[in-house]
């Protein structure tokens, strides 16, 4: 989905393998120039801040949330830790530091805190909060006492995001400065510009003309019913494009056994013991007793008293920029498929104000250093939209992360290469997905028959097609065939980290990292069915989107510290290119079958008819530019988990 319901900017000095960690100067910061001496903060205006796009002046009487972020003191020795601590083999593999331990090698000093903190307040700005590793300083102001404290001007722009909808956003005009004697400490500041607007979840359901989404329940009889496995039901009344056996209709929605059973777990791989977090924004105050409701329909084990928190912060904000509902059933979709994968770990979830507070909000729950694996169904259509300032907040983060021994797992993306006009406009990868000190996951498209055996598993890249008398029609929409895929390609900003070195093929690397690293099951047509309490009431549906695939991997991830003894594996990227050749993982390759349905599945950025009709989907035909394949793809990445994965991880 979109950032709704997901790039460093330098090479560090002797540390050319992974970048991300912004390379400001060491944070200290001593007045050792006069008060008027400026310097600019680099990558403070967005791309889309351009002046043909400018609609005027931003109103100097709005109230603005802002975060000044602090660079680390040792960035590069930071990074060069976390690839130590999380490399198979070397000297100080699994050695991670404690959050307190971090910040007392790592994190800014109280004293450059301290000093930030007061030239802010002089500047009129009222500070808020500062986070637990010093990472960022919030503040409030009005945008008339944040063009004078940061000697810019804030206009507005008109932007297209990847819903389709057109924003007008706020923006700096010129580069944000700051006074020297605090350059060195300061790396951005976040909130002067409304990029996160565009953030979306990765979320795919279908939808009747009415709003309504299909059922979960089979209909005997109706060859328009959904199908509890595959080709239970496939309607005869339709043009058969595929053979015997390869076309079905649309999925009612995998169960938890189902969903197990793709991945071979056995009954004793509940992630017991493991604490794992989900990163989103907004909160659905039903969440417990929908994904107990669910669970009851669905062959889940219910939530025990405590197995589910939250931390919430003091109010929400931003509902009509953002969409609150499509982030409650983020939520549900992230909550019930972890908890289905690894049904004994206990699951926090970190809530954000608003779409514009999830790197905050992120680097909370690195810094409460209470979960050991991070769920991110959350992305930018593309690196291009987003800022050098905020790409080298994520890259801190994540620094600070694997040297805690914690994995952060983000969805690829439902836009293929993003090249469709709703989305990037241009082939490019999602954002954070394309980050080195990440794990990006795709997603696959998943046959199972009655017996719960995986007949196919493909890479999920849909085309779609209209029935047109007895012959199905490719569509021509704004978007051409494609119908929804995970996204992947090859970044433009950052080199290719060490661990895709020999397993990425260098003529589609280039040198640059690809995306994905892995995959899980995506496609919406052969989903998992979830419920949640809508506006309208409870609902369930079949649910998919690279924002599926995600929470799978957390809670399998989950199930293999279990397996090992409950330490921390941390970042996993690594680990899991070291499995690639391995059977404990299956090569994900193209298969000739098609799904039938009366309804297309809406993203909300891919153009697909909204109509009820009569649609055949392709499965993973090469679309766009993306599809699966022999050894690393940019769908499916490595490919999917198999049986064995489990307890294959990490050793």
């Amino acid at each position: 989905m979109a950032v709704r319901p997901s790039r460093a900017a330098g090479l560090i000095a002797g540390c050319a393998v992974l970048v991300g960690v912004a390379a400001a100067p060491a944070a200290t910061a001593q007045d050792t120039t006069t008060p008027d001496t400026r310097t600019t903060v680099e990558g403070s205006v967005p791309s889309w801040a351009t002046p043909a796009a400018r609609v005027g002046h931003a109103d100097p009487g709005q109230h603005r949330h802002v975060q000044v972020a602090l660079s680390l003191r040792d960035p590069a020795g930071a990074e060069a830790l976390a690839k130590a601590v999380s490399t198979p083999g070397s000297p100080k593999f699994g050695q991670h530091l404690s959050n307190a331990e971090f910040v007392d090698r790592f994190g800014p000093t109280q004293q450059t805190v301290d000093q930030v903190i007061r030239w802010l307040r002089g500047q009129g700005l009222r500070v808020t909060a500062t986070a637990e590793n010093r990472h960022f300083i919030e503040a409030d102001a009005t945008v008339a006492e944040l063009q004078a404290a940061f000697r810019t001007s804030l206009a507005t722009y008109r932007h297209t995001t990847r819903d389709g909808r057109t924003h007008v956003l706020a923006a700096p005009e010129s580069a944000v400065t700051v006074p020297a004697a605090i350059r060195g400490a300061v790396t951005a500041v976040l909130g002067l510009d409304d990029s996160s607007k565009t953030i979306t979840p990765a979320q795919a359901t279908a939808t009747r003309p009415d709003g309504t989404r299909p059922g979960v329940t089979p209909a005997a009889g109706d060859p328009n019913s959904c199908a509890r496995f595959w080709a239970e039901t496939n309607n005869a009344n339709v043009p058969q494009k595929y053979a015997a056996g390869q076309q079905s209709n649309a999925l009612c929605g995998y169960t938890s056994p189902q969903l197990r059973a793709i991945y071979g777990l056995p009954s004793t791989a509940t992630g017991a013991g493991q604490t794992v977090g989900i990163v989103g924004a907004y909160n659905l105050s039903t969440i417990v007793a929908d994904t107990n409701r669910a669970a009851g329909q669905f062959g889940a084990p219910a939530l025990t008293s405590g197995q589910y928190s939250a931390v919430l912060p003091g109010a929400f904000t931003d509902q009509d920029r953002c969409g609150p509902d499509s982030w409650a059933s983020e939520q549900a979709l992230d909550v019930q498929a972890i908890h289905e994968v690894a049904p004994a770990a206990k699951i926090t979830y970190y809530a954000g104000a608003s779409c514009l507070d999830l790197f905050n909000t992120l680097n909370k729950a690195v810094a409460d250093d209470k979960v050991s694996v991070i769920n991110n169904s959350w992305l930018y259509p593309g690196e291009s939209s987003v800022s050098q300032a905020e790409r080298d907040q994520l890259g801190a983060i994540a620094v600070q992360a694997a040297i805690q021994g914690q994995a952060l797992l983000f969805a690829s993306g439902d836009s293929g290469d993003n090249s469709a006009p709703a989305a990037a406009g241009r082939a490019e990868a999602s954002y954070p997905a394309s980050h080195p000190w990440v794990t990006a996951v795709g997603g696959t498209s998943v046959a199972l028959d009655a017996g719960n055996r995986v007949k196919f598993q493909t890479g999920w890249e849909n085309s779609g097609n209209t029935q047109s008398g007895n012959t199905w029609t490719p569509q021509s929409d704004a978007d051409g065939r494609f119908a929804g895929g995970a996204g992947g390609g090859v970044s433009k900003i950052y080199d290719q980290p060490d661990y895709q070195t020999g397993v990425v093929p260098a003529a589609i690397a280039g040198g640059h990292r690809a995306v994905p690293d892995i995959s899980a099951l995506a496609d919406s047509y052969t989903g998992l069915a979830i419920g949640f309490t809508t506006p309208q009431g409870y609902a369930a549906y079949s649910s998919g989107g690279t924002s599926l695939a995600a929470p799978i991997l957390v809670g399998l991830v989950a199930n293999a510290q279990q397996a090992h003894g409950g330490g921390r594996l941390g970042f996993l990227n690594a680990a899991l290119y070291a499995m690639s050749s391995k059977p404990q993982i299956t090569d994900v390759k193209p298969v000739k079958a098609g799904i039938w349905s009366p309804y297309m599945a809406g993203f909300g950025h891919v153009t697909v008819p909204s109509a009820s009709g009569s649609y055949l989907l392709d499965l993973d035909s090469k679309p766009q530019t993306l599809q699966s394949g022999t050894g690393w793809d940019p769908v499916t990445g490595i490919g999917t988990p198999a049986t064995g994965f489990v307890a294959a991880l990490g050793q």
